[in-house]
């Protein structure tokens, strides 16, 4: 038996039973070992960055990581783009990136590279195997460090001779995994404190404190209270729709989120950190907390903030649960040949999109534009772009698809972000995935020419405008889709799209694999 079986037998027992991979010839007794031991369904992706991109997706939705395979410094950097995204959203990811056989390392062959260092600027941890009787030791602390307390992305750097190693060292029984830090009884005393004594507080929602539970909790709190409730504009999983609490999405550009928070005297930090706008502007305060404004930390990411949350409600007198609004009847649609916008895609979800869905936002302005028709809606799992990285929403719709694989997954994606992972539709076709893709065709990274505008860079000539068009030429979509195995259609109208939306739908509940629609705006 390889040391690479021992591996995999060992991460199966910890739980690990999922694996996208790219690998390369320093992987192959990795790959060996996955085909030789049941337990881990290994993925093939053609990117490593739809192979890391699935990984945070699937920890978002399970709380459990999936491990990548990824082929040396070069291959890991491939995917770095998401991890960084996966390490803005604290989720729990294990890269295992092989490298060149400890003897070969020195020779400096084409593909030497220092590997540890290009893990550690997207990794909490970075470990590497020097030993093939380690293996099995270094691959539990690996997937100990996935989980936290404050999870994250942990990489272990396997050399191609520790893999093939004959020793065979010892499988690993289930270790105990780490958990969130509690909260004190002192630290929610102190935060039930300040907000009894404020006039206008504002409980500011992150991490964990985005999904049901928690804004339970908070809705509680701000029942018994009158205080706001504000979230991350980017949190990484939001429990959405008319039966969940719905705190106010703190605004992406700075101006406007300065008005969300405007008059707080007040600002408890649940599961986050004080906000910050997204870039510098000139002459505009990066930091959002109001002038004068207190903040208090109930807890941040590797703190059980829900379970604080629940403390401090009880703690206050709060109900036993919040108040929550009816779900909004959908309109019907009249105007059917009218031009389509990111709304009307808005008010057609809202129309037939499945309680339990999940949607995968890396659509930007499009996104922004869906979001609050859904507000009350039916219930579903918003997945946000944490970390600004674009080329986040099919390789997550691939992962969160594995995750829950009986719900609705969608990627809302914008044609430029959608350019740096179509792969990921390949992955999707392949294991016939229950994904509805929109691609929205504005042909520009719009978001830009709004930031243009907004720094102070003058008017923008020729060559600007030129830098933020995807125009000349048009990609089309429909083509490159279907180039990858998934059916597509255009809609131009919003007739079309609603049609399409409710084909696509058919389809997936049909069992045939993904779908994409081409969302013209």
């Amino acid at each position: 038996m390889f040391a690479a079986e021992s591996m995999v037998r060992t991460l199966i027992n910890q739980g690990v039973d999922l694996c996208f991979t790219n690998p390369g010839t320093s992987e192959m007794h990795m790959v060996a070992a996955l085909d030789r031991v049941e337990g881990m369904k290994s993925v093939l992706c053609l990117f490593e960055g739809v192979a890391t991109g699935a990984a945070d997706g699937y920890g978002r939705m399970t709380g459990k990581p999936a491990c990548t395979l990824l082929h040396l410094g070069p291959g890991l950097a491939n995917g770095l783009a998401n991890l960084h995204n996966a390490k803005r959203a604290f989720s729990p990811v294990l890269n295992i990136v092989g490298d060149h056989s400890v003897a070969h390392r020195p020779l400096d062959a084409p593909l030497t590279s220092d590997v540890e260092g290009v893990c550690a600027p997207m990794s909490r941890w970075v470990g590497s195997v020097t030993r093939s009787k380690d293996v099995s030791t270094m691959a539990v602390e690996a997937v100990k460090q996935a989980y936290g307390p404050e999870c994250g992305v942990a990489s272990l750097v396997l050399p191609a001779d520790c893999a093939w190693s004959n020793d065979e060292p010892d499988v690993l029984d289930k270790a105990e995994m780490p958990t969130h830090f509690p909260i004190s009884d002192k630290t929610i005393r102190g935060v039930a404190e300040a907000l009894r004594n404020a006039k206008n507080p504002v409980i500011y929602l992150g991490g964990t404190a985005c999904l049901e539970d928690g804004l339970n909790a908070a809705g509680r709190i701000a029942d018994k209270l009158g205080c706001r409730l504000v979230m991350e504009t980017f949190a990484p999983r939001v429990s959405r729709g008319a039966n969940r609490v719905s705190p106010v999405r703190l605004n992406y550009f700075a101006e406007q989120a300065a008005d969300d928070l405007k008059d707080c005297d007040l600002l408890v930090i649940a599961g986050s950190k004080p906000p910050v706008s997204f870039f510098a502007y000139p002459g505009i305060e990066s930091e959002l907390t109001p002038k004068g404004a207190k903040t208090v930390r109930l807890g941040g990411p590797a703190d059980d903030v829900t379970t604080g949350l629940v403390a401090l409600a009880d703690l206050l007198g709060a109900t036993a649960t919040p108040k929550l609004q009816s779900q909004t009847t959908a309109p019907e649609i009249t105007n059917t040949d009218e031009a389509l916008n990111p709304g009307y895609v808005g008010l057609s979800l809202l129309r037939h999109m499945p309680d339990g869905s999940v949607i995968c936002d890396d659509a930007t302005t499009s996104g922004m534009g869906i979001y609050p028709w859904l507000d009350n809606g039916p219930d579903h799992e918003w997945l946000c772009l944490t970390g600004g990285a674009i080329g986040m929403g099919m390789p997550l719709s691939v992962g969160a698809a594995f995750a829950v694989p009986d719900k609705q997954v969608f990627a809302l994606c914008g044609d430029g972000a959608a350019a740096y992972t179509l792969q990921a539709l390949w992955t999707q076709a392949r294991e016939k995935q229950n994904i509805i893709n929109v691609v929205f065709a504005n042909h520009s990274y719009l978001v830009l020419n709004f930031e243009l505008a907004r720094v102070g860079a003058g008017e923008p000539g020729p060559a600007a405008q030129a830098m933020l068009d995807l125009s000349n030429p048009k990609m089309d979509w429909v083509k490159l889709s279907e180039g990858f195995g998934v059916p597509a259609v255009r809609a131009n109208t919003v007739g079309e799209f609603d049609d399409a939306l409710q084909a696509a739908l058919k389809a997936c509940q049909n069992a045939q694999g993904p779908q994409l629609i081409v969302a013209e705006i």
